[in-house]
């Protein structure tokens, strides 16, 4: 519970509300993609926020296991939670750099250790429950985390393209990185909106957003 809490009301309402406010700490956490419409740093509260927004509007283009059996169809609720919350453990372990040269375990290991503090900030039924979607996300097993992570990919991505590519400038970044994160990751989630990406890279190296694909001598 949050310090600053001071409450007349139920132990509930008081973790309850000292998770909420636990979150906007989140708001703190920048990120390396620039808003388009301005000089300066996205932050994980408003990614998390564009995120959900597009899993409103695009959620037409996800793959789904059984197009012709609607239980099977994308649940684009649980899509919503888990757009929300997959960057929460941010606020303790920060943000990584998706085109940084960092340890995989390591990220994940602190972000276990912030999922065990933040998550328990909660009333235990919720804490049981926003874990289990954090992990669900971790895990990719099932389509509503899959189309969460592409639409986690497509966001940076469209941030890029529509401020004439200043991450990939600021950090040299050729094409074929991109392709190795971005389209790796988004077309388990959605052939649809991979392809969309895929067709835009060749105009973005044209356009000097992004350097060509680094050739090995033989």
């Amino acid at each position: 519970m949050s310090e600053n809490i001071d409450l007349k009301c139920s132990k509930r309402l008081a973790e309850q509300i000292g998770f909420i406010v636990e979150l906007d700490k989140l708001k703190n956490i920048l990120r390396e993609t620039r808003i388009i419409f301005q000089h300066r740093l996205e932050n994980d509260a408003e990614h998390s926020w564009h995120l959900a927004m597009m899993v409103m509007i695009l959620s037409e283009y996800a793959n789904c296991d059984n197009q012709t059996d609607k239980s099977k169809a994308l649940d684009i609720g649980k899509t919503l939670q888990l757009v929300l919350l997959h960057d929460v453990v941010e606020i303790d372990a920060g943000d990584v750099f998706s085109y940084a040269d960092f340890d995989p375990k390591e990220k994940h290991r602190k972000e276990v250790l912030a999922a065990d503090r933040l998550f328990n900030l909660l009333p235990p039924d919720q804490a049981k429950h926003i874990r289990a979607l954090w992990d669900e996300y971790e895990s990719q097993a099932t389509i509503e985390a899959r189309f969460a992570r592409t639409i986690d990919r497509l966001q940076p991505f469209l941030q890029n393209y529509y401020s004439n590519g200043y991450t990939w400038k600021k950090y040299n970044i050729t094409v074929d990185r991109v392709k190795k994160h971005i389209l790796r990751d988004m077309k388990p989630g959605s052939e649809a909106l991979w392809r969309f990406v895929d067709d835009l890279l060749e105009g973005a190296v044209e356009k000097g957003m992004l350097l060509p694909e680094v050739v090995e001598a033989n």
